[in-house]
């Protein structure tokens, strides 16, 4: 079976769990057309709403058509993609299982090269729980608790690696804590985003690349 553009849980894809999916196509992500994204509609009763806000909340907008009649808010500019940005897109779908296969075998590669230093206690790798079927869109690591990850990443942009962390947990983003709740302080949830590093991943990352950034890793976490 070719790789899927998507991930699995427990069979059924991802995008088609619920009434509405969503799949981004912004620039970090494995399918991209540098901003925009697609709406997956399961729901017939949703579709004519969808419609209405895609087309600039507007049914009979059309150029022929005589009158435009407003329903709900909705907004061209943010909703409806260029031509130029479709055309690149569509360029991106048609590599799609190509460019998914490469990311899961770069994947792959990192999960085994950095197995002995997981065994050594420096960090953990990303575990897929049974079942399930990722994309290889990201590979990261969760350091020990004892290891500065700012000291980490320090050395590794030395070294001309561009590696990050990940997003700041919801419950303490500004957005969060107006309008979220949260049980608790949520301490291992803030522990683990302070702990977690995405390695470099993109298609055409060779074995030679990422065998350097293991080695980077491992002379410095053995220190």
């Amino acid at each position: 079976m070719p790789p899927r553009r998507d991930g699995e849980l427990q069979g059924p894809r991802a995008g088609a769990l619920g009434d509405l999916g969503s799949f981004s196509f912004h620039e970090t992500k494995n399918i991209t057309s540098g901003e925009g994204g697609s709406l997956l509609v399961n729901d017939p009763d949703l579709v004519l709403r969808a419609e209405i806000i895609r087309k600039k909340e507007r049914i009979g907008a059309d150029f022929f058509e005589a009158k435009s009649t407003i329903h709900l808010a909705g907004c061209r500019i943010v909703f409806l993609p260029s031509e130029i940005t479709a055309a690149f897109l569509l360029a991106q779908l048609e590599e799609a299982q190509r460019i998914t296969a490469e990311r899961l075998a770069a994947w792959q590669r990192y999960h085994e090269m950095l197995a002995p230093l997981e065994q050594q206690g420096l960090f953990r790798r990303p575990i897929v729980p049974p079942g399930c079927q990722h994309n290889g869109h990201i590979y990261y690591i969760i350091l020990a608790p004892e290891i500065d990850r700012q000291a980490v990443l320090d050395e590794l942009k030395r070294n001309e690696i561009g590696a990050v962390f990940h997003y700041v947990p919801l419950h303490s983003s500004p957005a969060g804590m107006r309008f979220g709740r949260a049980h608790g302080d949520l301490s291992l949830t803030a522990s683990l985003s302070q702990r977690l590093i995405r390695l470099p991943m993109w298609v055409g990352l060779s074995q030679t690349q990422q065998q350097r950034v293991v080695d980077v890793l491992r002379i410095f976490l053995r220190r």
